[in-house]
C-alpha cells in the first residue's frame, strides 16, 4: 500500500519546520481575501518564506484561492496567480472557474486542486474538473466511507479527504450575526465577539457550542465537534486515497503539531504493520482526546452515516 500524503494547515510561518518534524508532507496556506477558512493568515512575503522553508525540507505548499469571488476581485486574480508562479507554489486550490481562467492566462503549467467545499460528491464531477486541468479533487465532508471508496475506484484525479478538524456548517458573504446583534444592541450574545477564537453560538437544548467567526469572506458557523478518524484510516489507505488533511482552523499551533505527530504514527503503522496499527489505534485516539479543547468532542463526521438534510 502507498502512503497517503499528510496535509496540514499551519497557523504561521514558524510552524512549517515544526510540522515537518512532526511528519507533515505538505501545507495549505494563503490569505483570507483569496482563500476560505484558513488556519493562519499569510501575506505575500510570508507565502514566499513558507514556500522556501518547505521546499528546503522537501515538502510541498498549496495556496488557497477557493473563496467566492465577486467582480471587485477578478482583476486581482491574475496578479496573485503570477505571484504564486514566481514563488514556485506547488499547487493552487480553487473552486471558482475565474481562478482556472487566470491560471490558464499567466501560469498554464500550475498544478490545480479543485475544492468547492460541498459539491465534490461524485466521481463524475471530479473527472469533469480533471478534464479542465485539475489534478486533484478535495472531497466534500458530507459523504460517507463507502462513497469515498467508490469515488476513488472511478476517479481520474487524485482525491483528498479531511480526516481531522472542524467543518463549516454555514457561510454567508455578509457579516450576518455581528450586524444583527449590534442592531439589536445585544453584541454580548456572541461571546467575546472581538476575539474570533472565542465566539460561539450556544444551543442550550442540545448543549452544543458552534464556533463562529467573521472575516473578509463573511460569516462562518462551524461544527460543534471535531472529526477524528485516526482509528479508522485503514479502509481509505487500502482504497488508495491520495491525501489526508488535518484542518487546523481555530486551533493552536501546539495542538496542530501534536495531532500531526499522532496521525503520522497512525499512517505509518497502518501501511507498514496493520496488526500493530490495530493494537495501537485506540491509544492514539486516546492521546488526541487528552488534548481536545473542553467544549469540543470528537466524532467521525459523516464517514459512517448518510447525510440527512
Amino acid at each position: 500500500m502507498k502512503k497517503p500524503e499528510l496535509l496540514v494547515t499551519p497557523t504561521k510561518v514558524e510552524d512549517i519546520k515544526l510540522l515537518t518534524e512532526a511528519g507533515a508532507d505538505a501545507f495549505v496556506i494563503g490569505e483570507q481575501r483569496f482563500g476560505l477558512r484558513l488556519a493562519g493568515e499569510f501575506d505575500q512575503d510570508q507565502v514566499k518564506e513558507a514556500i522556501e522553508i518547505a521546499h528546503s525540507l522537501g515538502k510541498k505548499v498549496y495556496v488557497a484561492m477557493n473563496a467566492i469571488f465577486h467582480n471587485d476581485k477578478v482583476e486581482a486574480l491574475t496578479k496573485y496567480v503570477a505571484f504564486l508562479k514566481e514563488v514556485k507554489a506547488d499547487a493552487i486550490i480553487f473552486g471558482d472557474p475565474a481562478v482556472l481562467m487566470a491560471v490558464r492566462e499567466v501560469a498554464p503549467n500550475m498544478t490545480l486542486h479543485w475544492n468547492t467545499e460541498t459539491t465534490a460528491t461524485n466521481w463524475y464531477t471530479c473527472n469533469y474538473w480533471g478534464r479542465r486541468g485539475a489534478k486533484r479533487a478535495v472531497l466534500a465532508r458530507e459523504i460517507n466511507m463507502d462513497t469515498i471508496v467508490e469515488m476513488k475506484e472511478n476517479a481520474d484525479v487524485a482525491l483528498e479527504v479531511q480526516v481531522h478538524g472542524m467543518t463549516c456548517m454555514f457561510q454567508s458573504k455578509r457579516s450576518l450575526l455581528g450586524n444583527y446583534f449590534e442592531y439589536q444592541g445585544k453584541a454580548m450574545e456572541i461571546e467575546n465577539r472581538k476575539e474570533n477564537k472565542n465566539m460561539f453560538l450556544h444551543d442550550k437544548e442540545r448543549e452544543n457550542k458552534y464556533p463562529i467567526y467573521e472575516d473578509e469572506n463573511g460569516t462562518h458557523i462551524m461544527s460543534p465537534n471535531d472529526i477524528c478518524i485516526i482509528d479508522e484510516l485503514q479502509e481509505m489507505i487500502e482504497a488508495g486515497i491520495d491525501s489526508f488533511k488535518i484542518d487546523g482552523v481555530l486551533k493552536s499551533s501546539n495542538y496542530i503539531i501534536e495531532v500531526t505527530r499522532l496521525y503520522r504514527e497512525a499512517i505509518d503503522l497502518c501501511v507498514e504493520d496493520e496488526e500493530l496499527y490495530e493494537e495501537k489505534k485506540e491509544e492514539l485516539l486516546a492521546k488526541i482526546e487528552e488534548i481536545q479543547p473542553e467544549n469540543r468532542l470528537l466524532d467521525t463526521g459523516f464517514f459512517f452515516k448518510e447525510t440527512v438534510y
